[in-house]
């Protein structure tokens, strides 16, 4: 039951961080318009790799080794104040490289540059990586919520105007900085003081860092096309696209969550030898996101077109029909994100899931650099849709020895087909009514009741799983 609370407690996350955009973002995409827009897009895309540098890793790695020692609070202290001082020392010494960069750089956004600094210091300082690997989200929750409603309320008081670009990035920069901080008082129910001729932070440096290579790997595609697209188009048509990947991205937040809970589960599960319930959770968790994943993506693509401009407004056109080509990759991160988080990598198998992602990686620069040129701002989409399918297609040809891939992916045409049939619905209401909040309602309603009575004709595994858990005879991914 407890997997089935952190899950719950995740999602509840990922809905608030749906509903703050729904909130905030048809009033900055007003209120900064495309270009400004743009242009935040573009200095934090660069402040990413930065302070990812900073973490080292440490996210996946430090959720990873407390989930190993969580049950010896000696070792799990010592690991704790180990990862927490390397991470420490790694983001101030990005912080001074970036700094350097900023202050010798000719770039006419320099000042927004060094606000975003602040992103810096508060991955610097997150040690939500710990609460995850106790799997006690709660805490993560509850101060993401806090955060983020406040920050909520102080766009609309400070962000006014065009002019209020720098107000926006500092107080997004000061935000994430206060979340990070509100964490530091927990630990001391669950974590005692080490002394420090006793730790060894380098000691986890090289394991760190096999696993910064795939997170920095991963940010390369994932940052890379806005990086492009500031270099040979116009910070509109990027404002334009960080829109789309920023809504589709919230969707998938909501599938994703499961990964993040499953990382410490599974790596937990593989510290005491229980492969057998690895892979029993692997197959429950892999049909579940597929089950939660297509609806998402033809759900999108049926209101896209409508829903763009409605949301942001009316010279958000092109974010449209950009929705339309991204959507897909929902269901292709979906499933990496099983394979690979909740997989390859608790299972120590980093090394293959580094070379997914790095192979990834160079196909979505090669992709980026071909169809912007070929299809501009489109090209973009399209290239990160085909570097999230490569990533999903190599991971399942890397675990083929050791998952039944055919029981992976047997039942996928039953949530293809209600997916398809539930577009048409969608899509037909979406082209015959007025887009306002009470038709989105209406087309989201219908959309679920058809796929869900589709789901329940066809015999899908999630209708079983489903009515065992509201009978509580089963958890879903146990």
């Amino acid at each position: 039951m407890k997997l089935i609370k952190n899950y719950l407690y995740n999602v509840g996350n990922q809905i608030l961080l749906l509903l703050v955009p729904l909130i905030t973002v048809p009033y900055i995409s007003r209120v900064l318009g495309p270009h400004n827009s743009g242009i935040n897009a573009y200095t934090n895309s660069w402040v990413t790799f930065f302070y990812l540098i900073g973490q080292m890793g440490v996210m996946m790695y430090g959720n990873r080794e407390i989930a190993y020692t969580r049950d010896d609070l000696g070792t799990r202290s010592k690991t704790f104040w180990e990862i927490a001082f390397l991470q420490i020392i790694m983001s101030s010494l990005s912080l001074l490289a970036y700094i350097i960069m900023v202050m010798i750089t000719s770039s006419p956004f320099k000042l927004y540059f060094l606000y975003q600094s602040l992103w810096i210091m508060a991955y610097g300082l997150d040690i939500s990586w710990y609460f995850m690997g106790i799997e006690d989200f709660k805490k993560t929750v509850v101060r993401n919520s806090i955060v983020k409603l406040v920050s909520v309320g102080l766009i609309f008081i400070v962000v006014r105007g065009k002019d209020d670009l720098s107000k926006y990035i500092l107080l997004l920069g000061f935000a994430q900085l206060a979340g990070s901080l509100t964490l530091w008082p927990y630990i001391k129910e669950s974590i005692s003081w080490v002394k420090l001729n006793k730790l060894k932070p380098f000691s986890h440096f090289k394991g760190s860092l096999l696993l910064f290579v795939p997170t920095i790997t991963t940010q390369i595609y994932m940052v890379i096309n806005r990086i492009m697209l500031g270099q040979m188009s116009t910070q509109s048509l990027l404002g334009q696209f960080d829109y789309s990947d920023k809504i589709v991205k919230l969707v998938l937040a909501i599938v994703t969550a499961a990964s993040t809970v499953m990382l410490p589960h599974m790596a937990n599960k593989f510290a005491s030898g229980d492969i057998k319930g690895i892979k029993k959770s692997l197959y429950n968790s892999f049909d579940f996101v597929t089950a939660l994943s297509i609806p998402l993506v033809f759900g999108i693509m049926a209101i896209a077109e409508t829903f763009a401009p409605w949301f942001l407004g009316k010279h958000y056109v092109n974010t449209g029909h950009l929705m339309l080509f991204e959507a897909p990759m929902i269901l292709f991160i979906a499933w990496s994100s099983v394979t690979g988080n909740q997989y390859l990598m608790p299972v120590k198998r980093a090394h293959e899931y580094t070379l997914s992602v790095t192979i990834g990686a160079v196909i979505n620069i090669i992709a980026n650099y071909i169809l912007i040129k070929l299809l501009n701002v489109n090209g973009a989409a399209i290239a990160s849709v085909i570097s999230e399918l490569a990533i999903a297609a190599i991971q399942l040809w890397m675990i083929r020895k050791s998952i039944n891939i055919g029981r992976l992916l047997n039942n996928c045409w039953k949530y293809i087909l209600s997916g398809l049939v539930m577009f048409e619905a969608v899509f037909y209401l979406n082209q015959h009514m007025l887009m306002n909040i009470f038709a989105l309602l209406i087309q989201m309603l219908a959309g679920v009741i058809i796929y869900g009575m589709l789901l329940f004709i066809l015999r899908a595994p999630i209708i079983k799983q489903a009515s065992l858990i509201l009978k509580g005879k089963n958890k879903l991914v146990e």
